[in-house]
């Protein structure tokens, strides 16, 4: 880390980051080390104190880390944080290979893990109260004497404060006598509730007064709010995980947190403007851990500011403020309009102008558009995943219902072969028209709709040259009420992108090929439109 960034660091209050070491606990994520850095880069721009990257020595990847991201990361904002447990019982810490590796990683700070529960010290160290404080003031005392900082974690604080809390207080001082910054009060089982934290955080700080932090894990679903609660009881410490990520249910999730010290508490603990970062982080630590982004995630999700309801939407229209705790910006993301059955006119008034569509105050052709999501709605189709589909829905009706065509069908087919072998032939043949020209295209495929795309390709390119930038992305299916088995209604949803963004549409129809076929015209007809080529009318 660079002399200017840390000396720019406010020590007042710290924002930790574990995403990478207990973040990483979660069930599905096995982060490489290339994953690592490229998340450790995405913290320290949004701007934490503090990233604790692993526990170097216990493992190959997390000791390779260490030594790469001090060659290979200019640190802005944050430290970077070795994790690692006390010496053992009965040796000493200068001997401790555990120890040692701690010091080898080259962090600038240590956290140190320590037993704060009697049972725990008895039953899972194996040795006695006296020794494991030992353990603790042996090590932070080490540590210190080779010039590193030291935050102490009392793993299963919480309980073991319920069960001894005399025993717990001497943890605690025992680490801040020691040497220790900060010492970090853990809800390991993640069992309590806020009020419980506040009145436990306050006591301790009152009758110990060493400097507290927070970790707490989400299994009553109550991390974040413990979180602010230990702050509310005066911890200036705070441990999170990108998107809540970590062992079972997650930890306190960093982006809610941070959001609601800056903006609900006033405090500034990222640097000045990164909090508008946050969703374009969030998602981006999504897509290198491989999980798809949480769409009711607070302030970062993308559907944390959607407004489905008529009545939101036209209090909304006279002011945002109605309907938003925050304005969306502040944390990087949008407003979006849900247009479904139970939108109203200023819901497709507002959806309209988010698309850039003018409806010009015409109550007529809102009316319009309104009934026809109603009866389109009956049918099956849903408007609030399928913008796409919803945008050209609308302006066929700003154009007297006449939708916008790139090119007529006469005809398609998709044919599935099934082969003695157990093999699959996938065949599909579209016949257009495209600026008077009639096409008749056929490809193959690895299933019934990969085929027709590819025919709708092979039979346009030459024509709209921009098709060839298209590429599906996602595709679900889903089978809707209303009949049984295989004579069920089928709505499927695609995700299409020009490699500069991405839009979805919607098909619906009593079997799922017909329905694939109409979501991927829909598909290439708004990415034609995007790509700025004139329809024909």
């Amino acid at each position: 880390m660079t002399e200017t960034a840390h000396n720019e660091l406010d020590d007042s209050f710290h924002v930790f980051d574990t995403t990478l070491r207990d973040g990483a606990q979660r069930e599905g994520i096995n982060l490489t080390v290339a994953d690592k850095l490229a998340i450790a880069r995405h913290l320290d721009d949004f701007g934490v104190g503090f990233i604790e990257g692993g526990w170097p020595g216990a493992n190959p990847r997390d000791t390779e880390f260490f030594a790469r991201a001090r060659q290979e990361i200019d640190f802005r904002h944050a430290q970077l944080v070795a994790f690692g447990a006390t010496r053992r019982a009965g040796a000493t810490a200068e001997e401790d290979p555990q120890v040692r590796a701690l010091l080898e990683s080259g962090a600038p700070v240590i956290t140190l893990v320590a037993k704060s529960h009697d049972r725990h010290v008895e039953l899972a160290l194996r040795t006695t109260l006296d020794e494991n404080l030992a353990m603790i003031r042996d090590t932070v005392a080490h540590l210190r004497s080779q010039g590193r900082r030291v935050f102490v974690d009392c793993e299963h604080f919480f309980d073991g404060y319920r069960a001894a809390p005399e025993y717990a207080k001497t943890v605690v001082r025992t680490a801040a006598q020691a040497g220790a910054d900060v010492v970090i009060l853990c809800d390991t089982n993640g069992g309590m509730l806020p009020a419980q934290i506040h009145a436990v955080v306050s006591t301790v700080l009152a009758d110990t007064g060493a400097r507290l932090g927070i970790h707490a894990q989400d299994d009553t679903g109550c991390a974040v709010a413990n979180t602010l609660a230990a702050v509310d009881a005066g911890a200036t410490h705070v441990q999170c995980t990108a998107n809540g990520y970590g062992e079972r249910v997650g930890n306190a999730n960093l982006f809610p947190v941070v959001a609601a010290l800056e903006l609900k508490y006033g405090k500034q603990v990222l640097p000045e403007g990164r909090l508008r970062e946050m969703t374009r982080i969030s998602h981006a630590i999504a897509e290198v851990v491989n999980l798809t982004p949480s769409t009711h995630q607070p302030y970062v999700g993308v559907s944390a500011f959607a407004h489905k309801a008529g009545l939101h939407a036209s209090a909304i229209k006279v002011d945002p403020d109605l309907y938003q705790h925050i304005d969306p910006e502040q944390v990087g993301n949008t407003m979006r309009m849900l247009v479904s059955d139970m939108a109203g006119r200023a819901s497709v008034e507002l959806k309209g102008k988010e698309l850039g569509v003018d409806l010009g105050g015409d109550r007529e052709l809102v009316g319009r558009v309104v009934e026809r999501v109603k009866e389109r709605e009956l049918k099956g189709y849903t408007y609030e995943a399928a913008d796409a589909s919803f945008e050209l829905l609308l302006r066929a009706e700003v154009h007297g219902g006449k939708p916008l065509r790139y090119f007529e069908v006469e005809s398609w087919r998709a044919i599935v072969e099934d082969r003695p072998d157990g093999s699959h032939a996938n065949e599909a043949t579209v016949k257009l028209w495209a600026k008077g020209e009639r096409i008749v295209a056929t490809a193959e495929g690895n299933g019934p709709v990969h085929a027709l795309d590819r025919a709708l390709r092979v039979g346009l390119e030459k024509i709209y040259p921009p098709l060839a930038t298209f590429e599906l992305v996602d595709y679900k299916v889903r089978i809707l009420e209303g009949k049984h088995g295989t004579e069920s209604t089928t709505r499927v949803l695609i995700s299409t992108t020009d490699g500069s963004g991405e839009w979805s549409t919607v098909g619906v129809a009593d079997n799922v090929i017909a329905a694939s076929w109409q979501a991927l015209e829909d598909a290439y007809t708004f990415g034609l439109l995007r790509a700025g080529v004139e329809p024909a009318r």
